[in-house]
């Protein structure tokens, strides 16, 4: 009887096989099924051999089915199902039952192998769960999983795309410490990390040694990474040095790397050193793409009549299949600044015809030129075409249309376009709140100016000197002068200055108001251009700090200063000539 039992289990297993083989996955299942529900004894290696095969075939959701069936009836996966069956799940973002796994194997003492564990982890990354996925990490750790190069060097990558640069650097080091050796791949998540961030000196020296002792042979993207944040760093010296070393070590420059150096010597109008990178890439076999011409481009647009820069693009980039939605992009913009708008819109015009697909840059150039002309209606037929083609409005798009609201005095409007801009998830920039407390403080809402410069700066949007200007202008317009200078002392704690004529005028117009009068009298010493002595000791408006900042400043000074220094005190502090 045993050995019949025996015998139809093994005929079962066959079928499932054959089947499985066959890629008749349905009918698997269904034998499957037949067998669970026949009087033979189903063993725990029947369950994890077919779920394992519902897993490669992607079939979650049976598997999952299955799954619960077997739990109750004391069966359980082994750790190498468990560990296939948490990586398929991440395919599928199933992070409910990944967890439930996760909890299952702790239970029963398991451990997903190296490949789950990395593939659970990336995957946290991606999704931006970057916490949960370090509180993962640790707890692998703990539980016995030694964590390898590409365990860290993901864990790396997903701290640097949520802007925790610092906790990125700490796991690098102690990846280190641990004697893990970093990898190519490693060392590029670090140093691309780290050169976003703007610190490309800590991203060299934490990679030096490798790059030295050649112990580790880095990619082109590791030196175009370091060469880039150089040159952005405006130290291409360095930068020159690198793309120098990285050819004696066997890494060869490749279009990136020209093109990097390319941006910056065009930016710096460095003709000569960009006329030689050309000259080199030919030299070496590497065609300049694209991405080199359009560079070409902007140089030539940024110093050529635009008729000229449409003759390059026709005669030397044409022929080579260059011409992308970059290169139109840059000729109608340039067209649209040379006050040539006719012109842009026929290279507009051109660009459909020849099927190159516009992007927002493009409709943003040729709308903003539309505006300052006064055409609205070709503006508003190009706002729906672009609104046609599915082309979301980005910050310079939303800030062109501010402006434009602003400075034709729609203020609502313009109120309604900065709300929509936030409503989309972009965040104004200085640019967009300069707009809008500029046409605020012009119309005498000052009170509304001051609480976009709050909101601003609640949420890290920093000031400029024009925001500051703009601010204070208001205020004196409204006479609300005590207000001024506390903006004006803001400012200068910010390193900005206050043009002289706009200083003047707020120093008239306190000299001129109820704050600098001494009792109901004039003050003698109240002169154009002069803050009075006297004044200094009637008001409290004043901090002894804004007084001592005008003092450095020079806007108190001749028989004022000598004045200011005999006073016993200001606000509580005592003010000398000694003292500034």
């Amino acid at each position: 009887m045993h050995q019949t039992l025996g015998a139809v289990r093994l005929a079962y297993r066959s079928r499932i096989a054959h089947l499985v083989k066959s890629g008749m996955i349905d009918n698997a299942v269904q034998v499957f099924d037949e067998m669970r529900h026949s009087s033979y004894r189903v063993f725990s290696v029947d369950y994890n051999r077919f779920i394992g095969v519902l897993v490669k075939d992607s079939r979650f959701e049976l598997a999952e089915a299955i799954y619960r069936d077997m739990t109750p009836m004391g069966f359980s996966l082994i750790p190498f199902t468990y560990s296939r069956f948490i990586s398929g799940l991440c395919k599928v973002r199933n992070f409910d039952l990944i967890d439930a796994l996760m909890r299952d194997m702790e239970a029963l003492g398991y451990v997903p192998d190296i490949w789950a564990f990395n593939i659970y982890l990336d995957l946290l990354c991606r999704e931006r769960k970057v916490g949960f996925a370090v509180q993962t990490f640790c707890c692998m750790v703990r539980r016995g999983r030694e964590p390898d190069v590409v365990s860290y060097t993901i864990l790396i990558n997903g701290l640097f795309r949520v802007g925790k640069v610092t906790d990125a650097v700490e796991i690098w080091n102690e990846m280190i410490r641990r004697g893990i050796r970093p990898d190519n791949r490693a060392c590029a998540a670090l140093v691309v990390g780290l050169c976003h961030a703007r610190k490309v000196d800590l991203a060299y020296e934490m990679v030096a040694d490798e790059i030295k002792s050649a112990r580790v042979k880095l990619s082109t993207v590791v030196y175009n990474a370091l060469i880039s944040g150089f040159c952005r760093a405006g130290r291409i010296e360095k930068a020159e040095a690198l793309k120098s070393f990285m050819s004696k070590s066997g890494c060869e420059p490749d279009v990136v790397t020209y093109n990097v150096l390319l941006n910056f010597y065009y930016d710096n109008n460095m003709l000569r050193k960009a006329e030689g990178v050309m000259s080199e890439m030919v030299r070496s076999g590497i065609q300049p793409d694209a991405y080199s011409y359009n560079q070409l481009l902007k140089r030539h647009c940024r110093v050529s009549h635009p008729d000229k820069c449409y003759s390059f693009m026709a005669k030397e980039m044409e022929p080579r299949g260059l011409c992308d939605v970059v290169s139109y992009s840059t000729l109608i913009e340039t067209f649209c600044r040379a006050s040539n708008t006719r012109k842009a819109y026929k290279i507009f015009e051109e660009m459909r015809e020849k099927g190159v697909v516009m992007n927002v840059v493009t409709y943003t150039s040729l709308i903003k030129a539309f505006l300052r002309e006064g055409n609205s209606s070709v503006a508003k037929k190009l706002l729906d075409q672009m609104t046609e083609l599915g082309l979301s409005p980005d910050r310079i798009f939303y800030t062109t249309i501010l402006e434009h609201l602003c400075k034709s005095g729609n203020l609502n409007k313009a109120y309604g376009v900065f709300k929509d801009m936030i409503e989309h998830g972009i965040a104004p920039d200085v640019i967009s709140y300069n707009a809008l407390i500029s046409a605020l403080c012009r119309s005498c809402r000052v009170t509304e100016a001051m609480k976009l410069f709050e909101d601003m700066q609640s949420k890290e949007c920093c000031p400029d000197e024009l925001t500051f200007k703009f601010i204070i202008g208001g205020l004196i317009r409204e006479n609300k002068l005590s207000a001024a200078y506390k903006i004006w002392d803001q400012m200068m704690d910010k390193g900005f200055t206050l043009d002289r004529d706009v200083s003047d005028t707020l120093i008239k117009a306190s000299c001129s108001s109820k704050v600098w009068r001494h009792g109901d009298a004039d003050t003698e010493l109240c002169k154009p251009l002069l803050i009075p002595a006297a004044a200094w000791r009637e008001t409290r408006d004043l901090s002894a700090d804004l007084i001592l900042k005008l003092l450095k400043r020079g806007i108190i000074y001749g028989q004022t200063m000598e004045q200011v220094s005999q006073l016993s005190s200001v606000g509580d502090e005592t003010i000398s000539p000694n003292s500034v």
